[in-house]
């Protein structure tokens, strides 16, 4: 009992630090997941008598990606389809499918390649690394885009993307840590295994989300009672996830698929006006809180990697990702019609990397060979990224002139 006590006072000492930053960054009118990863990189520099044991305690790996994969992943794409109208995800379907689909895969491909060829991975380490950096994380971009008043068009492809590309980049992770090698030993047969095992991930996700989406969207015509309803909301998105997981398919594509019918079917009938208000507002604070923590912890664990004498190696993969995901957007989005070069532009520098890039990564078992590698990488590319993009994204939007007058 008094080591679960350390542990949530722990927790609780970084969260007040984390939600003051926020605070003082939405007082001067920034993104506060730049700011979040800003104090904790310095934070992870200079001693804190104070915070010294939460930080140890919470940039353990197995921490880590206990807390982001198993309890904030859930509940941030939960969140994400609950509120995004499929009116809307339908209007643009055509891009949000290029993207998520021909460009996650085309991204993947083009880094793998570049890893491999360029910066003289190991196979499997260049695979790996690839399938981290086909995820994307739009948080503060969406904020700043709704600061400004981008088309909502924009908003609704960069963040739709983001929801399907997670799950396809869960998936092409797991392929790559474990089935890669012996499929590549297989030939043309490895590859139709490979393709059948992404189906299986992806349809049984689709398959189980879709189910208890439907299933609780239901039980939302029986009530009218804003508390229980949000109650069914938790119980969707986690159950969701780990149902899935729990039977070896996609637990993201799951959250995804499920919140997608709960949000849109389930509120047209059977959440009232007043459940509706709640629900968003419950999960507007859970949301507030989960990314506090997630930024704050981006910067805390930076002092636990090496960067000495690898400078070369992390400028060229930082440039290698930004090729890439440049190729495979262009490429994808080619035969999509009414696409302005002004959004393509957006999208394409909007494309960050955040939190889940770094859970995946930290997942790998101490045994898997290039881990440290896959992890300077990973962190240098998310922290170019947040930093370097994050904080050029708003120049750029005004630049474009995509703010509403």
């Amino acid at each position: 009992m008094h080591e679960f006590n350390e542990v949530f006072i722990q927790v609780l000492i970084l969260l007040a630090v984390s939600i003051g930053v926020i605070a003082a960054a939405k007082k001067l009118n920034q993104p506060y997941s730049i700011a979040l990863v800003l104090v904790g990189l310095l934070l992870g520099v200079i001693h804190i008598p104070v915070l010294e044991e939460a930080e140890t305690f919470i940039t353990q790996s197995h921490v880590f990606q206990a807390i982001i994969i198993s309890l904030f992943l859930p509940i941030l794409l939960g969140d994400a389809t609950l509120k995004l109208p499929f009116s809307q995800l339908k209007e643009q379907r055509k891009p949000v499918l290029a993207l998520s689909f021909g460009g996650t895969l085309l991204s993947f491909l083009i880094i793998a390649a570049g890893a491999y060829f360029l910066l003289g991975l190991p196979l499997v380490v260049s695979f790996t690394f690839a399938a981290l950096m086909s995820a994307t994380d739009p948080i503060s971009v969406i904020s700043i885009f709704k600061s400004l008043g981008v088309p909502k068009q924009i908003v609704t492809i960069i963040e739709g993307e983001s929801l399907f590309n997670d799950g396809i980049a869960v998936v092409l992770f797991q392929i790559s840590t474990i089935y890669l090698l012996s499929y590549l030993e297989m030939g043309w047969l490895g590859l139709g295994s490979g393709l059948l095992l992404f189906l299986k991930f992806s349809l049984g996700g689709i398959a189980i989300g879709g189910i208890l989406g439907y299933a609780f969207s239901q039980l939302l015509r029986l009530y009218d009672d804003y508390p229980l309803e949000i109650a069914f909301s938790i119980l969707l998105f986690f159950g969701s996830y780990f149902i899935a997981e729990h039977f070896h398919v996609s637990g993201v594509i799951a959250v995804v698929v499920g919140g997608l019918i709960f949000g849109n079917y389930g509120a047209k009938v059977g959440m009232s006006s007043t459940t509706h208000m709640n629900i968003n507002t419950f999960w507007d604070v859970i949301t507030l809180i989960a990314n506090s923590l997630i930024f704050l912890m981006i910067g805390l664990e930076i002092k636990n990697i090496d960067f000495s004498d690898k400078w070369g190696i992390i400028a060229m993969a930082v440039v290698l990702v930004l090729i890439g995901r440049t190729l495979a957007l262009y490429a994808s989005v080619a035969f999509v019609q009414g696409l302005p070069g002004s959004w393509k532009l957006l999208l394409n520098w909007g494309g960050l990397k955040g939190s889940l890039s770094i859970a995946l990564a930290l997942s790998l078992p101490e045994s898997f060979e290039g881990r440290d590698d896959v992890l300077l990488l990973t962190f240098s590319v998310v922290l170019f990224s947040l930093i370097a993009q994050g904080l050029t994204i708003k120049p750029l939007v005004l630049k474009l002139g995509l703010t509403k007058k």
